[in-house]
């Protein structure tokens, strides 16, 4: 149905009006101000990564920040997108489908953690509100710490 400026939503959208429509669109999947943070302190601490890479190629999941070698695969979850205890807030508006949405995305990290666990690989996760520092500190010296685990005789 048309609203008051005449704009229809697309068949199947969710979006109740344009102006959401926008704000929704304009949210990031990837390269958030937290996770970009992040990356420069993990890089200036002398790691390198890849970005938005697929830890396993048959499972359709990317993590933030993929250690290949040490299997090592690092999120930055945002607070309302993953639901963090501390700061989501269900919505006002469309109650039952975004909160539908944040628990099918909480049970996909849950089993993401699971297959990546199954396949060797070590997760990290990390809430958009930490402390960056401290974030880069825990993947170096994890990141560290699995390579020497994984290669013969300690040498990183």
């Amino acid at each position: 149905m048309p609203d008051d400026a005449g704009w229809t939503a697309p068949e199947g959208s969710w979006a109740s009006s344009a102006a959401r429509r926008r704000n929704m669109q304009a949210i990031r999947s990837r390269d958030t101000k937290p996770e970009q943070l992040i990356r420069r302190l993990v890089h200036a601490r002398g790691l390198r990564y890849r970005v938005s890479a697929r830890p396993l190629p048959e499972l359709r999941r990317t993590a933030d920040l993929v250690f290949r070698p040490a299997k090592v695969a690092v999120f930055v979850d945002g607070c309302y997108w993953h639901g963090c205890p501390e700061h989501y807030v269900p919505p006002r508006t469309n109650s039952g489908y975004w909160s539908d949405k944040v628990a099918r995305n909480v049970s996909r990290d849950r089993e993401t953690n699971q297959r990546l666990a199954e396949a060797g690989w070590l997760v990290l996760r990390f809430w958009e509100h930490e402390e960056s520092a401290s974030c880069a500190d825990k993947i170096a010296a994890t990141v560290i710490a699995r390579r020497g685990e994984l290669r013969p005789g300690g040498r990183l």
